[in-house]
Order: C-alpha cells, then sequence, then structure tokens
C-alpha cells in the first residue's frame, strides 16, 4: 500500500469525545509548526511527518486509564502499523524513536533532528495563546482549580502545580529551554513574551488592580 493514506490512518485515531487539548487540531498545529522550523534545517519531510501525525495516536487511551505511557505505546503502534503501509524498516524506526522521545515527562532523549523538531513543535503548541487556551481548557475537564492566592508558584512543590496557573508559571513557562533547535527557541522566546504578559495581567486582575 502508498504512504499517503497514512494521515488518515493518523486521524481515525481521534474522536470528537477527544480533549480540546490534545485533539486532531492539535496534531494540525504542530505539523505547521514543524514545517516551519523544518524550513531551517536539513530534514527527511516524509519521516518528520510521519512522526508528527502518530505522535499523539495513543492520548486517547491515556486519558482513558487503557494505558500508562501514550508516548511509547504510539512508538510500539508505530513499528506494527507503518511496515504494513510500505514505510521501509529504517524510516520507521526512526518515526518510532521520535514518537516516543516526545513526550514533556520521559527521559528519553530524541536521536534524529526529526525527533527534535517533533518535540519543539509540540512543545510550542503548549505555549503562547494557544497553550494557555489548552492549559485551562485541561484542566477544566480535569476539575483542577484555576488558581489559589494562597498557593504562590514559589511554595508549590508539586512537579507540574498545583493549580492551572501555578502550572503555567512552573512548567511552560520553563519551555524555552527544553527546545532543541535554534529556531524552537526562538519561537518559543517569543511565546513565552505573550505568556508572561498573559501572567502580569492575571496578577493584577487578581488583586483588583485592573
Amino acid at each position: 500500500m502508498p504512504e499517503r493514506p497514512l494521515r488518515a490512518v493518523a486521524r481515525s485515531y481521534f474522536d470528537d469525545a477527544m480533549s480540546p487539548a490534545h485533539d486532531w487540531h492539535h496534531v494540525r498545529r504542530v505539523e505547521a509548526l514543524a514545517d516551519r522550523l523544518a524550513g531551517e534545517y536539513d530534514v527527511d519531510d516524509r519521516t518528520l511527518e510521519l512522526a508528527v501525525w502518530f505522535h499523539d495516536v495513543g492520548r486517547a487511551r491515556e486519558d482513558a486509564g487503557e494505558i500508562r505511557d501514550h508516548a511509547a505505546w504510539g512508538a510500539e503502534e508505530c513499528e506494527r502499523v507503518l511496515p504494513d503501509h510500505g514505510v521501509p524498516d529504517e524510516r520507521v524506526e526512526t518515526v518510532a524513536q521520535a514518537v516516543r522521545a516526545h513526550r514533556y515527562s520521559n527521559a528519553v532523549d530524541p536521536a534524529s533532528r526529526e525527533a527534535e523538531l517533533l518535540c519543539d513543535a509540540d512543545n510550542l503548541d503548549a505555549l503562547g495563546a494557544v497553550g494557555l487556551a489548552r492549559c485551562f481548557t485541561y484542566g477544566g475537564e480535569r476539575g483542577e482549580v484555576l488558581h489559589d492566592p494562597d498557593l504562590p508558584a514559589a511554595a508549590d512543590d508539586s512537579p507540574a502545580g498545583a493549580t492551572q496557573y501555578n502550572h503555567v508559571r512552573k512548567k511552560l513557562r520553563a519551555l524555552p529551554d527544553r527546545m532543541y533547535t535554534d529556531a524552537g527557541r526562538r519561537m518559543a522566546e517569543e511565546r513565552r513574551d505573550f505568556v508572561d504578559r498573559f501572567l502580569a495581567q492575571f496578577d493584577a486582575e487578581v488583586a483588583g488592580r485592573r
């Protein structure tokens, strides 16, 4: 079978009931970001697009409690599905490694430029205006606290933040430091500047100053 239908194959893992924070629209944004970043580097475009399409195919299963790690499961799914669509073994291996490495909390380093670009594009979608929207959407779905002024981020010892506000300060603001490429880092810094302006406005509103 030809490789081209694989975008539709990846799309089939996503349904309308999925969290808006990790739905197919997220994949499309990551695809656009990866394509922009890749313009500055010598990469295998087909490997990169396959990695982008399949990076979150396990997300719905993890959210449903069926699997523990969507990145590890997605990598195994790539190894199972891609060969049946004529993808060469070497490309399958590179795509699977990129999918396995993309998760923020995984201790897996990207082993290729394509994997680095996937990581950067995925993290970029967690920054800026879209990143803030995703953060508060996901927290709302889980019933998490928006903001607790009695628990400032500096006193919050939870890894990702006990409130959505603290999550932004503790985790999202740190994303530029996790970028693997100079192109990704430049975009991340721009998006962090927007987040900082949002936080300044948020703090002022909470305090009744605006």
